[in-house]
């Protein structure tokens, strides 16, 4: 990759998935979609993106609190405000935060005034709530509620990513942290999808009975988004075979470690989709105008699923602004997408990290 080829203004790209599904054993190829973003022979001119934010270190996720953007920072353990036209300003740094590898300050959501942030600790990850004190430019964080604690930690495979699902129940996305066969365990919360109360309850109606378990068998899932439906998608890690794109069901099991992508076994869920990790590790994701967006770390891109045919996709921004981390719906419409080139494993150029507003058509 080349620094300079990857800052700018670029022509949207859209390709087959038969260009990286190679593997002659690879099964159910994806052909190319139409986007609804636009590009050059749509009615929107390419190169509508625009920078809204510069320089940040190692940014995680993105939430919106009263039309203001909220970034966690991963290593800082910062929480920063961003408003519209780019001004930053630093809301808190969050206590006891110990970042090391893939481990640090990650996910954040807003509910009814409260900031939910999922972070590492000295030997375990944690769900805390804080009270949302202040208007937009003076936002602050009152004293921490731990609601989710005694999560296995490790320095990768963290998970790290949370929502507020249409059901007002907060879903947390949990890796393996490296112990394979416990995400095949119900009794382990490592390698599992959770959902629990805005006060950290199990919910009476999940899955299995006074757990909050939802789905397991996962290794290292980083994105969670809903459509109209309230159907649930999910990105998730792969080894070295497969990276996902789940439809979430209650009490169900994605396969890993027994099997990576689509297995066809029936005691399993298949994803809809999956790609060659070097094309992929898919992290945040967003659901907007009939279509999953999918931020994409070692393959630099953004990837486009349309949801009235999850066979397909399309892909923009490869390799343009290197590793992208998030991407989310802002109160406009647009995307915003946060791109992750000082996390130590990327190559980052002036002005990393940035947020990239993108109109929708």
């Amino acid at each position: 990759m080349v620094d300079g080829s990857r800052r700018g203004p670029i022509a949207w790209i859209v390709v087959s998935a038969l260009s990286i599904a190679l593997a002659a054993c690879a099964p159910r190829a994806a052909p190319p979609s139409p986007s609804r973003l636009p590009d050059a022979s749509g009615s929107v001119s390419a190169g509508t993106e625009t920078t809204i934010v510069e320089n940040l270190a190692a940014p995680w996720s993105i939430a919106f609190h009263d039309g203001v953007a909220l970034i966690s920072e991963r290593d800082s353990a910062r929480i920063v405000e961003v408003s519209d036209d780019g001004d930053v300003r630093e809301v808190a740094v969050v206590d006891g935060v110990e970042p090391g590898g893939e481990g640090g300050l990650l996910g954040i959501a807003v509910h009814e005034r409260y900031l939910y942030a999922y972070s590492t600790g000295a030997d375990e990850n944690r769900v805390q709530r804080f009270p949302l004190t202040g208007a937009p430019g003076s936002l602050g964080l009152g004293a921490p509620e731990t609601i989710l604690n005694g999560l296995a930690a490790a320095s990768n495979h963290n998970g790290g990513r949370i929502a507020f699902g249409p059901d007002g129940t907060l879903y947390v996305t949990v890796g393996d942290a490296g112990d394979r066969e416990s995400a095949q365990d119900p009794g382990s919360l490592s390698g599992k999808i959770l959902r629990i109360t805005p006060d950290g309850k199990v919910p009476a109606d999940n899955p299995i009975a006074g757990s909050p378990v939802y789905s397991l068998g996962h290794r290292n899932p980083q994105g969670l988004a809903w459509d109209e439906d309230g159907t649930l998608y999910a990105s998730e890690f792969g080894q070295d075979t497969w990276d996902e794109l789940n439809v979430i069901e209650p009490g169900e099991n994605y396969g890993w470690p027994v099997v990576e992508g689509i297995a066809d076994r029936d005691e399993f869920i298949d994803p809809v989709q999956q790609w060659a990790p070097d094309a992929a590790s898919p992290s945040g994701i967003a659901i907007a105008e009939g279509a999953v967006f999918i931020a994409n770390l070692r393959g630099e891109r953004l990837r486009e699923v349309p949801l009235d045919d999850v066979s397909s996709y399309a892909e923009h921004f490869t390799e343009a602004y290197g590793r992208l981390r998030d991407v989310v719906v802002a109160p406009d419409g647009a995307l915003w997408v946060l791109t992750n080139n000082t996390d130590g494993r990327g190559d980052p150029g002036d002005g990393d990290d940035r947020v990239i507003r993108v109109p929708l058509e």
